[in-house]
């Protein structure tokens, strides 16, 4: 898949912890089918053995549905798995680094939450940015907060496709009409739902309505 032909409308970030499924590969199926069109694995407590062995089933979803495949933090694992690309925060390895062991053709998210980081991140290399926290969220306590005028002015400032993330459900993703973002990143309120196939219907069907 091109990096310019990605549809970002709602980009799921994956949380054993919170997800209402057995597995994590069955929970990752249901969003998809239900419209999530771009899957982050995130793992935070695993090893590399395990995230590794994970993200190689994860894959083999994601390339069966054609939707985006993105590891969060570790390259390396992107790497091994060929998955389309890597998502970064700013405590993470530099996207300037991570651009060049990536190549030119990866995929390369990072994450911003003030309008210097957004800008540098373009500048680094950045396919698109991740904007938030927007709301309080209990899956990143130490998110920091962004307003709706810092986020008009990210907007503004970039060329690049914009998600947010952080508290964004049913209830909150109404108030980003309007705002020019590209889509919704999401994590409990779609692999949290007791059905994440029509929770992830709902809230690509309400973004597409803007």
């Amino acid at each position: 898949m091109k990096k310019c032909d990605v549809d970002y409308t709602l980009y799921l970030c994956t949380d054993r912890e919170l997800m209402s499924t057995d597995t994590l590969e069955e929970a990752v199926t249901q969003a998809i089918e239900g419209g999530c069109t771009v899957i982050q694995l995130r793992e935070k407590d695993c090893s590399s053995l395990d995230f590794y062995r994970t993200a190689l089933n994860i894959r083999q979803i994601t390339k069966k549905y054609n939707v985006p495949f993105i590891i969060n933090d570790r390259v390396d694992i992107a790497l091994a798995v060929d998955a389309d690309g890597v998502h970064v925060g700013q405590s993470d390895l530099p996207a300037k680094e991570v651009r060049r062991i990536l190549g030119p053709d990866k995929i390369l998210g990072v994450s911003a939450a003030r309008l210097p980081e957004a800008v540098k991140a373009v500048e680094d290399g950045a396919d698109y940015l991740g904007v938030g926290a927007m709301y309080p969220t209990g899956t990143k306590t130490d998110a920091r907060p962004v307003t709706m005028e810092e986020l008009k002015e990210i907007r503004s400032a970039v060329n690049v496709p914009i998600v947010v993330i952080g508290g964004i459900n049913l209830n909150t993703l109404d108030n980003f009409k309007n705002t020019g973002i590209d889509g919704l990143a999401v994590v409990s309120a779609v692999i949290g739902a007791k059905d994440i196939k029509k929770a992830a219907e709902a809230m690509a069907g309400r973004f597409r309505e803007k």
